[in-house]
């Protein structure tokens, strides 16, 4: 096959990724963003066991073809053709099973006049599996869950969370209240099927509205962990000025990163009717003129925000299954 790059196709996840000349298998996935388990990369811990289904794979360490159906360690593997492997520890978006962690509390911090920045520590971290976009709950006595997007990659050893919270809502108020009493606090995750187990091959556009910003950071983050180098815009809209609690990340994240683009759309400060600011957003969008057929779109916001510009964005030629929102599963329309 010369010098192109070979497919290796993941079972049961269905995940496709391609590897390069020489590139072990391990090295090849984490440019694609794929969350393969490993501890030492030298073939000893056997993390990143997988088995050969079909096709022709190299030991680097012995230079020996590996039969197919014989297990193999995939920091010690190459491609020599395109590969099928089985490998359950790689899971499709959102097919991780939520599962309860008790997280120490590290830091809350006010970052604007209504939103918290958390961040948590997980003893047990490395029995977590999460996607970048994945959301998780905070669980209180006697009340019901807060589900909170997570704001951290994957790869991140802490979790990061934004919580909007102000006196009159009760609910976050008192999330704000337990994560700042100095005891653990409990949690369920990840939850959501909007995220990415592995980079896209499409251009992405990500739309926020207020603290959905904390998705497209995850999202953000890990995508600038692999190779990916299609282009990223983010859309980014809020009310007023100061809602726009890390505008200067956004604005880093451009300059340091030629792939991305941010623009922020901030509402009238003397209209309050939010369904207006759901309009101009969604005229923002629309107004960059993508090749909708050949986009992959990803919105956090209210369910208002996500079906006004979902119906938009498919009228103007963007295929359904090209739309991720977490909103389609948490609040289906009827």
């Amino acid at each position: 096959m010369g010098s192109e790059p070979r497919w290796v196709g993941l079972k049961p996840s269905g995940i496709r990724y391609s590897a390069g000349i020489n590139v072990d298998l391990l090295s090849a996935a984490a440019d694609a963003g794929i969350a393969v388990p490993f501890a030492c990369k030298n073939g000893v811990c056997e993390l990143c066991e997988a088995r050969l289904l079909s096709g022709s794979a190299l030991n680097t360490r012995n230079q020996q073809m590996i039969p197919v159906g014989a297990r193999l360690m995939m920091c010690r593997t190459v491609a020599c053709d395109h590969l099928e492997l089985e490998i359950s520890a790689v899971m499709a978006a959102g097919k991780n099973q939520p599962r309860k962690f008790q997280a120490n509390v590290v830091d809350v911090r006010s970052i604007s006049h209504d939103v918290y920045r958390v961040e948590l520590q997980l003893p047990r971290r490395r029995e977590l599996s999460f996607h970048a976009g994945q959301y998780l709950s905070v669980i209180l006595p006697d009340a019901e869950p807060c589900y909170f997007s997570i704001a951290s990659s994957p790869s991140e050893q802490n979790i990061e969370l934004h919580i909007q919270a102000s006196p009159e809502w009760v609910s976050a108020q008192k999330v704000i209240d337990a994560l700042t009493s100095g005891e653990a606090v409990s949690l369920e995750l990840p939850h959501g099927k909007a995220c990415l187990a592995s980079a896209p091959e499409k251009p992405l556009l990500l739309i926020a509205a207020g603290t959905g910003f904390a998705q497209m950071k995850s999202l953000v983050e890990y995508l600038r962990g692999t190779s990916f180098s299609q282009p990223v815009k983010l859309f980014w809209g809020v009310r007023r000025h100061e809602d726009m609690y890390l505008r200067s990340m956004a604005r880093q994240w451009e300059q340091e990163w030629s792939a991305f683009t941010f623009q922020p759309v901030v509402g009238d400060d003397e209209d309050n009717d939010w369904s207006g600011h759901h309009d101009q957003l969604v005229r923002a969008v629309l107004a960059t003129g993508a090749d909708w057929k050949n986009v992959e779109v990803h919105a956090s916001g209210s369910p208002t925000m996500v079906y006004t510009l979902m119906d938009a964005l498919i009228e103007a030629g963007l295929p359904p299954e090209g739309f991720f929102s977490d909103v389609l599963e948490y609040a289906p329309r009827s």
